[in-house]
């Protein structure tokens, strides 16, 4: 029998996965990854983890296989929240979920497995994993879950041949409401337990009031940039070349306070991020503010009235050959070249019609329409049908 650790984090689906696992005939051991456990940041009065391993301990009796915790909140702590912090220092936005995965689940959770004895690693993530041959080897697919309304292919985006070959997603081929009927049918005690929310693995806590521990509050003011402002309304250049093309369609405009109104105050304008409507509090617009911009440096928040204010759409952005990714190294395209795709800049998104152009100081992502809030520091992810093979950061 092969062994197969599955990471069982007290939720309906990594329950049912372990089931799956068990009816095919694997040999399966639960482990709970424990994550956080820093008094010095409060993370709201619950401590969900506790409930969480309880839950995990609980399904793993019931299916009669082995369990134990695991904690790795040390490399948590250091992979994952130094650098989110480092991040909105910056004035970026990281995706914790998707690091969690490439750092956490597929690399500390992974080699933790394999000196157990391990053959696989399975999670409940709603994606499946294909195997094709080339040129006489075998490579890995990472392919989109069949339950469109919850593909959770975009937040593995980051992960490489060696970690796929090694990994197993049981839900994938399965909708929520059949996990969920499974586990009823099962009488588990994660039957009807609502989904997660909050940062991956710390729990039920709100990302500003985590922030908000350690990034210190400081006033500074709300400016709205009227749509008519003169920014938006210059006339493109002539362009040499396709690059300098894609480098004006993905350029990031400096504003500045005097091309528009001071209309409030905020705390820290490292708490916000692009596209962000709630938590501004300002009031008499005809139509909602979104957060434009941050400067960081200034302090200073850029806003704009509704969802299609000029600020919040661009056609392209730019990844850096550091921050570049291709699950599917085979297909990777050369300097010069380009590639039709399908892609997302954020989970749920819908794809976009895009192509993708290599030039030697990284690759350029062009849509077909445009997009609203293209964030820096959060990832976008390219599919060819349903299956996912590359990603990089915004930068």
């Amino acid at each position: 029998m092969k062994r197969v650790i599955i990471g069982l984090s007290g939720g309906v689906d990594s329950s049912v996965a372990a089931y799956l696992l068990q009816q095919q005939g694997y040999e399966v051991i639960g482990l709970f990854m424990k994550n956080w456990h820093d008094d010095s940041v409060t993370i709201s009065n619950e401590c969900p983890w506790l409930e969480d391993s309880n839950d995990a301990m609980l399904v793993a009796e019931k299916l009669g296989i082995p369990f134990q915790t695991v904690d790795l909140s040390e490399q948590y702590k250091e992979r994952i929240v130094d650098y989110m912090f480092h991040e909105y220092e910056k004035g970026r936005t990281p995706n914790p979920d998707v690091l969690c995965n490439r750092e956490i689940k597929f690399d500390v959770f992974m080699n933790i497995a394999m000196e157990l004895g391990a053959d696989y690693v399975a999670t409940g993530h709603y994606c499946r994993k294909g195997i094709i041959e080339k040129d006489g080897k075998e490579i890995y697919q990472l392919l989109a879950g069949v339950d469109d309304n919850k593909d959770q292919s975009y937040f593995l985006c980051q992960l490489s041949q060696e970690q796929l070959a090694k990994s197993l997603f049981p839900i994938g081929e399965l909708t929520k409401p059949e996990v969920r009927e499974i586990a009823t049918q099962l009488d588990l005690i994660t039957a009807e337990k609502k989904d997660s929310q909050g940062l991956c693995f710390i729990g039920k806590v709100k990302l500003p009031d985590f922030l908000q521990q350690q990034l210190k509050p400081k006033e500074g003011v709300i400016v709205e940039i009227p749509n008519t402002q003169a920014v938006y309304q210059e006339q493109a250049p002539e362009y040499k070349t396709e690059e300098e093309k894609l480098q004006y369609l993905s350029r990031k405009i400096a504003y500045q306070i005097n091309q528009g109104k001071i209309v409030g105050k905020h705390q820290g304008a490292h708490y916000f991020t692009k596209g962000q409507r709630k938590g501004l509090a300002v009031g008499g617009t005809v139509e909602p503010l979104f957060v434009i911009d941050t400067d960081v440096e200034e302090n200073v928040i850029y806003t704009g009235q509704g969802k299609e204010h000029p600020g919040l759409l661009k056609k392209a952005l730019f990844i850096t050959n550091e921050e570049l990714h291709w699950i599917r190294e085979d297909l990777a395209i050369n300097e010069d070249e380009t590639m039709k795709v399908m892609a997302r800049i954020r989970y749920r998104q819908p794809l976009q019609k895009a192509t993708l152009h290599k030039v030697s100081s990284g690759m350029y992502v062009e849509f077909e329409d445009f997009q609203s809030a293209i964030t820096e520091g959060q990832f976008v992810a390219w599919y060819q049908n349903e299956e996912l093979i590359g990603s990089g950061v915004i930068s």
